[in-house]
């Protein structure tokens, strides 16, 4: 049996990051070859300055992986290894117990169980092909933080569907047209299913609210045991909006209700941004071409379902809608 303890033991005296007391931590430097206005690389680059080093990172293919080392050249401070599309989680897992088994030992110090080891895929790399490793890392729980960098669809090989676009998305493998509207099934709700599996710390996090995603990240490093982040990246090249939209698709999730920031500490939601007055979804649309198909009736569903997806989560937290 892996470490696991109580995160709400860990997190008991837990400190929070100020705008003055970020860390100048940085795992990820300058000179990766990102989209312009990619708000993915920003949403990782806050996730690894809020956990602070020492690391080891493993990372899933996708974009991330293609834009910050191609060969020559890499933009990573850390140790890294890139692996295949689906077992990032399982690599993350075996290095983790192989830390522990050299520690027993003697091999290395004891100290070097500090050194945080951390898996990240694309949501095509977590929510399909890397499903199942994940789910086994959860489950026996090893001491690692695992992060799903949300782009909702498969940017890294030609925009295609995935299990985390959301309903009426135009990819290259959902397109509008006589016979179709887009994407036609409604999002996969993986921070949900990796909370059932009883792990001590889910987070939901979005780069625009960068202290609440920098400390969230901080919270995932400190919990002993596995822990999972589940951040919003937006993508201007595969969502076909401006460049430099990136930040304000990421707020505007927020304050429409699609992207709730939450926390799951050992069962228990936290919601930690209540949206009383929440801007209609069609805001956060309209930036976006890959939904410009829809029409009013197919918005009034996608309305529908968020209004709903939040209601329940407020009702997971214990706390009455009060609109």
């Amino acid at each position: 049996m892996m470490d696991k303890m109580s995160a709400t033991e860990a997190l008991k005296d837990f400190q929070k990051y100020t705008p003055k007391d970020f860390p100048a931590y940085e795992a990820l430097v300058p000179g990766h070859r990102g989209c312009q206005g990619c708000g993915e690389i920003l949403a990782l680059r806050q996730v690894l300055k809020g956990m602070g080093g020492p690391m080891i990172v493993t990372s899933a293919t996708g974009c991330m992986e293609i834009i910050t080392s191609p060969y020559p050249h890499t933009a990573w401070n850390v140790p890294w290894i890139h692996v295949a599309f689906e077992n990032a989680a399982a690599v993350a897992s075996g290095i983790e117990a192989g830390r522990k088994a050299m520690i027993r030992k003697g091999i290395l110090p004891a100290e070097e169980a500090d050194c945080k080891i951390v898996a990240y895929g694309g949501d095509g790399g977590t929510a399909d092909i890397g499903l199942q490793a994940l789910s086994g890392a959860m489950e026996r729980g090893h001491n690692m933080v695992y992060v799903c960098l949300d782009n909702e669809a498969y940017m890294n090989t030609g925009i295609q569907r995935s299990s985390s676009t959301p309903f009426g998305a135009n990819t290259t493998t959902t397109p509008p047209g006589e016979l179709s509207f887009g994407q036609a099934t409604d999002k996969k709700d993986i921070p949900g299913i990796i909370a059932a599996h009883g792990v001590p710390y889910v987070a939901t996090a979005s780069p625009f609210y960068y202290t609440d995603l920098m400390n969230k990240a901080k919270k995932a490093a400190t919990v002993k045991g596995p822990a999972y982040l589940h951040v919003f990246a937006p993508c201007p090249t595969g969502w076909r909006a401006a460049p430099s939209s990136a930040m304000t698709l990421a707020k505007l999730a927020v304050e429409s209700k699609y992207w709730p920031l939450y926390e799951v500490i050992d069962g228990k939601y936290v919601i930690n941004k209540k949206i009383k007055k929440a801007k209609p979804i069609g805001e956060y649309l309209k930036p976006q071409r890959r939904f410009s198909h829809l029409n009013p009736a197919q918005i009034e569903y996608i309305q529908a379902q968020v209004d709903a997806k939040y209601d329940r989560l407020m009702y997971l937290a214990g706390e009455a809608e009060d609109e």
